[in-house]
């Protein structure tokens, strides 16, 4: 009678247990275990089915006399997540067997101890599955819920926001490889958040961009920690890479009411974009202008499809020059916005549309009004010269480029040879790839290509020797000004920039010409083409057309 009594109160006081008590269900076991003759109880947990299958999961031992046993009753649970535990359940080797009364009674008990074990084990796997990213980095989830915990208890007033974005972290993994580069990343996350207190925290927002929350006591380590830190990569020899950021600082003052997430999370996005400037530190603390400039790119954004549909962006052409003839031997067409009567210059919308997509329906368009321009040449039997296209980078994840490009010019019916498609820089693996498979392409359908602003990127040779361009559009950056002499850095690079061009079958043409001296230097180089104010600026069509006519400069 008094088995049954204490059995029936086990599953009594369990039952009672409405948020699962891992040490009340230890006491609970260890008695029932003594009550049953049990020996031995482990449990396994696999966070899923895969790892159930594999093998790859966790053991834990709730009970154990230390006899020589053996498994007599096994039970799995398959959580709605599809999480494991498996139980086993030992019995002393020499022992009697249990009686059907009391192995009914202990599979009804290990069933009712599994359900609660089941749901410690399924809180725990959805906080993971909430919480973390696929990597183990806690994500922005776990952000904003740790921000509004501190926000709720009044302790985020005085603390600061950071967001920060791994500088060239595609070349890392590109120099390391891609497992290499993950252990960096985790090993730079790892030691930067090791080092804060309980009231901080350092999340992954996705690939390489960071967001944290620390003390202002923590600030100057931290940005000293993110100017760059050597991290180590390969655990066996010890090697290491230098890892830096782009942060946005934003210091929350007396006053600030948390509202929202966005609230903190847009305001240190904006100030890091800024930061990610090239013309800017790599630290940038938000101000209120950046509000201003948020607003600003918003609105262009929304205007923008109006402005495609009104065809208020204008082809305007710059020309280039043979300087040994003086003849005009192409020209670059470049935007201009029209917008309420005044010219928008692209400094202020390329690089807005170049956050989205925008940039790329930019492109097409502007290749169709060159061709819509060229096939009116042509009917009225002008002087026709080729005209380059800027394509941006953002295009090489379009895998119907190279058809979508051919598609517009053969809709106008242009020679191919009108038409050259000028590409910027690129240097991830994958973006060279697609790179060097459009040039090829283009080049099959006798279409010119060129490499734009060469120099002013990340330049390779593997650029230039394995990819087949036609054209290699020397910066101005590289072009010496008129107070260089022959032995500058200046004059020493165009040189030998120019000279391996030609060595290697390309037409050189340099921007940014503006006195008549730098063509000298171009002269003296064998540098044939030309492109700057010197001879000029760009033209809106009707003011090109008539320089057509012309056909060539006086030099």
């Amino acid at each position: 009678m008094e088995y049954y009594i204490l059995f029936e109160e086990y599953l009594k006081n369990l039952s009672k247990l409405a948020v699962p008590d891992p040490m009340a269900i230890r006491s609970y076991i260890t008695g029932l275990c003594k009550i049953l003759r049990i020996s031995k109880v482990v449990v396994f947990f696999y966070d899923s089915l895969k790892d159930e299958a594999t093998g790859k999961g966790r053991s834990t031992c709730v009970f154990n006399t230390g006899e020589e046993c053996v498994v007599a009753i096994s039970d799995r649970l398959v959580t709605e997540i599809n999480s494991v535990a498996v139980c086993e359940v030992s019995i002393a080797k020499d022992a009697e067997p249990w009686s059907y009364t009391e192995r009914e009674r202990i599979t009804l008990a290990l069933k009712t101890t599994m359900t609660f074990i089941s749901r410690l084990r399924l809180k725990h796997v959805t906080d993971k599955l909430t919480f973390y990213d696929p990597d183990g980095f806690h994500n922005l989830r776990y952000f904003i819920g740790h921000m509004e915990k501190l926000a709720l208890e009044d302790r985020l007033v005085g603390k600061v926001a950071l967001h920060f974005n791994l500088k060239h972290f595609s070349l890392v993994n590109q120099q390391v490889g891609r497992n290499a580069g993950s252990i960096a990343m985790k090993g730079y996350y790892n030691t930067l958040n090791d080092d804060l207190d309980d009231e901080s925290t350092v999340c992954r927002c996705g690939g390489d961009n960071f967001i944290m929350i620390c003390s202002r006591s923590e600030l100057d380590r931290v940005l000293r920690y993110l100017s760059g830190a050597a991290v180590i990569y390969d655990r066996d020899t010890g090697d290491r890479v230098m890892v830096s950021a782009c942060t946005g600082v934003f210091i929350i003052p007396e006053g600030f009411e948390l509202n929202s997430p966005g609230d903190i999370i847009d305001k240190v996005i904006s100030a890091s974009q800024s930061a990610r400037q090239p013309q800017n530190d790599d630290v940038v603390y938000f101000n209120e202008v950046m509000v201003a400039n948020k607003e600003r790119i918003v609105h262009l954004q929304q205007l923008f499809p109006y402005a495609i549909q009104n065809e208020e962006f204008l082809v305007y052409y710059q020309p280039k020059v043979d300087i040994d003839t003086g003849e005009i031997s192409g020209a670059e067409a470049l935007c201009r916005w029209l917008r309420d009567g005044c010219i928008v210059p692209p400094a202020d919308f390329i690089p807005i549309f170049e956050q989205n997509s925008d940039v790329c329906k930019l492109d097409f368009y502007m290749l169709e009004h060159v061709c819509r321009d060229i096939r009116r040449w042509l009917d009225e039997g002008r002087h026709v010269v080729p005209v380059s296209v800027n394509f941006s980078r953002k295009h090489m994840a379009d895998v119907d480029l190279q058809e979508q490009i051919v598609e517009i010019i053969d809709k106008y019916r242009i020679p191919h040879s009108f038409i050259e498609v000028e590409l910027t820089e690129t240097y991830t693996d994958v973006e060279f790839r697609d790179l060097k498979k459009l040039v090829s392409g283009l080049q099959w359908e006798g279409i010119g290509t060129s490499v734009d602003d060469f120099g002013v990127g990340y330049s390779s040779l593997k650029l230039l020797t394995d990819i087949p361009w036609d054209v290699l559009k020397v910066d101005k950056s590289f072009l010496p000004v008129d107070e260089d002499n022959d032995k500058s850095c200046r004059a020493v690079l165009f040189t030998h920039v120019v000279s391996m061009a030609q060595k290697l079958g390309m037409e050189c043409i340099a921007e940014g010409v503006e006195t008549v001296h730098q063509v000298q230097i171009l002269r003296e180089n064998n540098c044939r083409y030309a492109q700057g104010f010197l001879f000029d600026k760009p033209l809106p069509v009707e003011k090109f057309e008539y320089k057509l006519s012309e056909r060539h400069y006086s030099l």
